[in-house]
C-alpha cells in the first residue's frame, strides 16, 4: 500500500549548547493534571554532569494541513533512516489517523515524502518501527475508536460550535463500517518489509502494543515490551523467534503494591552490553503519577522486577544503547519547559543522570514521544510530535544535537 499528499513545511533551525536542569516535571495527560515528586536520579560514577550542543531544530513533515502524531524513527544498517508515525489526521483524536513513512538517506539533512503504510477505516495511533538483525522492517500501530464519543456528543448537542460540514465528514467516515466491522477492526497490528520498505505485507496480529515497537535482543529473538489493549490488557513481553512473522506471550509484568496493571502504558525495552534488558514505562497509578517507572530482567525476559520510581518526570520513554554502550532515554516533558529532554544512564539502566534539555520551547503540552538514533559520526538525532502556536495541525519535528 502505498499514499501520496502535497505541501511542504519549511525548516527552523537553532544552534544553541544544553547543561543539565533539575526539574520537578509532571506529564499533563490530554486534559489531566499534575502532582508534584520529589526528583531522585543521579549520575553513577561520574565525575561531571552531562552536557549537550544542540546543533539544529527544524519542522520536517511535509503536510501542513494535517496533524501529525507519536513517531518512531530508526536507523537500518545501511544508515538509512526510517520515520513512521500516524499522519493524515485533523486532530490529536479524530477518525481520519494512518500510518505514513518517510525516509532520509542523509542522516535527517532531507526527507522524501510520505508513504501511506496502513490507512484503516477506523483511527490508526501510535507508530514505531525496528529493523531486525535479517534487514526486515517491522512497524507497529494499533487502531482505535476513542473518536467516537467526541462525534455522538457533536451530533448529539448541537454540534459543540463544529461547522455542519465537519460533522458530515466525521459521520462519513465513521459509517464506512457497520458497528460490528468497526469493532473487528480494533487491534495490535505489524506489518513487516523484506525490501527495505519498497513493499508489505497486510498487517497482522502482533499482541501488544507500545508506541516505538519492538527490540532486536543480541540472542536473535525480537523482543516486544506493550500492552494487549483490546483484549486481556496484560502487560508485559512477547518474543518472536522467526524475524517477527509469529509472536508468543513470554511475562506479564509484575505489579506494584498498591498499584493497577491497568494504568501501566506505553514499554519500551532496550538491552544493556552485558545482557541485561531495562523496560520503561508511562505510569499513571496514584503513586508517583505521570512518572516513567523501571523494570529489569536478568534472563532474557522470562521474569520482571518490580516497576520502580526512577525519578523521572515526563514519559513516555524511548530506549536506545549508544555506541559506547551507555543508556538513553528520550522522553517528553508536558509541563514547562515544554520540549523534550534525555537522560543518560553509565551503568546499565541502574541510575540516570539529571536531564539535559534537547528542546524547550514548545508553546504547550501536546508534543512528545521523542525517539533517537545515533548517526555515523556519534551526534544525535531526535525526532517528536509538536502543536506549535500558529496551527491547529501538530507537525513533525528533530532535533540534531551531540554531547560534549
Amino acid at each position: 500500500m502505498s499514499g501520496f499528499a502535497t505541501g511542504v513545511t519549511g525548516p527552523r533551525g537553532v544552534s544553541k549548547s544544553v547543561a543539565p536542569v533539575v526539574d520537578r516535571r509532571t506529564l499533563l495527560r490530554a486534559v489531566g493534571a499534575a502532582v508534584a515528586l520529589p526528583f531522585v536520579g543521579k549520575l553513577s560514577g561520574a565525575t561531571m554532569p552531562p552536557h549537550s550542543e544542540v546543533l539544529e531544530v527544524k519542522t520536517i513533515s511535509r503536510l501542513p494541513n494535517c496533524y501529525h502524531g507519536w513517531p518512531t524513527v530508526a536507523k537500518r544498517q545501511n544508515g538509512q533512516l526510517i520515520l513512521v508515525y500516524s499522519g493524515g489526521r485533523e486532530a490529536h483524536v479524530c477518525p481520519f489517523g494512518r500510518v505514513e513513512m518517510m525516509t532520509s538517506n542523509d542522516e535527517g539533512g532531507w526527507w522524501t515524502y510520505p508513504r501511506i503504510l496502513i490507512d484503516t477505516a477506523i483511527d490508526d495511533r501510535d507508530a514505531g518501527v525496528v529493523e531486525t538483525a535479517k534487514g526486515t522492517l517491522l512497524v507497529t500501530t494499533f487502531t482505535s475508536l476513542a473518536y467516537v464519543p467526541i462525534l455522538e456528543r457533536a451530533m448529539n448537542t448541537s454540534g459543540q460550535g463544529w461547522p455542519a460540514e465537519k460533522i458530515d465528514r466525521w459521520r462519513a467516515a465513521h459509517e464506512r463500517l457497520t458497528e460490528q466491522q468497526r469493532d473487528a477492526q480494533l487491534g495490535v497490528w505489524m506489518i513487516r518489509s523484506e525490501d527495505g520498505g519498497v513493499t508489505w505485507s497486510a498487517p497482522y496480529d502482533c499482541l501488544v502494543d507500545s508506541p516505538h515497537g519492538p527490540i532486536q535482543l543480541s540472542d536473535g529473538r525480537l523482543l516486544y515490551a506493550g500492552k494487549d489493549l483490546w483484549r486481556t490488557k496484560k502487560v508485559g513481553v512477547c518474543v518472536s523467534e522467526d524475524d517477527g512473522r509469529t509472536w508468543q506471550w513470554l511475562a506479564t509484568l509484575p505489579t506494584r503494591e498498591g498499584d493497577n496493571s491497568d494504568q501501566y502504558h506505553e514499554l519500551h525495552a532496550v538491552e544493556t552490553t552485558g545482557g541485561r534488558i531495562i523496560l520503561q514505562l508511562r505510569n499513571h497509578n496514584p503513586a508517583n503519577s505521570g512518572e516513567t517507572l523501571q523494570a529489569e530482567s536478568t534472563d532474557g525476559g522470562k521474569s520482571w522486577s518490580v516497576p520502580h520510581p526512577i525519578g523521572v518526570w515526563g514519559l513516555p520513554s524511548h530506549l536506545l544503547r549508544m555506541a559506547d554502550g551507555r543508556l538513553l532515554m528520550s522522553y517528553g516533558h508536558r509541563r514547562p519547559p515544554f520540549g523534550c529532554q534525555v537522560r543518560i544512564s553509565e551503568d546499565q539502566g541502574k541510575t540516570w543522570s539529571d536531564p539535559l534539555v534537547i528542546y524547550g520551547d514548545g508553546a504547550g503540552g501536546d508534543l512528545g514521544y521523542p525517539s533517537t538514533v545515533q548517526l555515523a559520526g556519534g551526534d544525535f538525532l531526535t525526532i517528536w510530535y509538536e502543536l506549535m502556536s500558529d496551527s491547529p495541525f501538530a507537525v513533525l519535528r528533530q532535533a540534531r544535537w551531540r554531547l560534549t
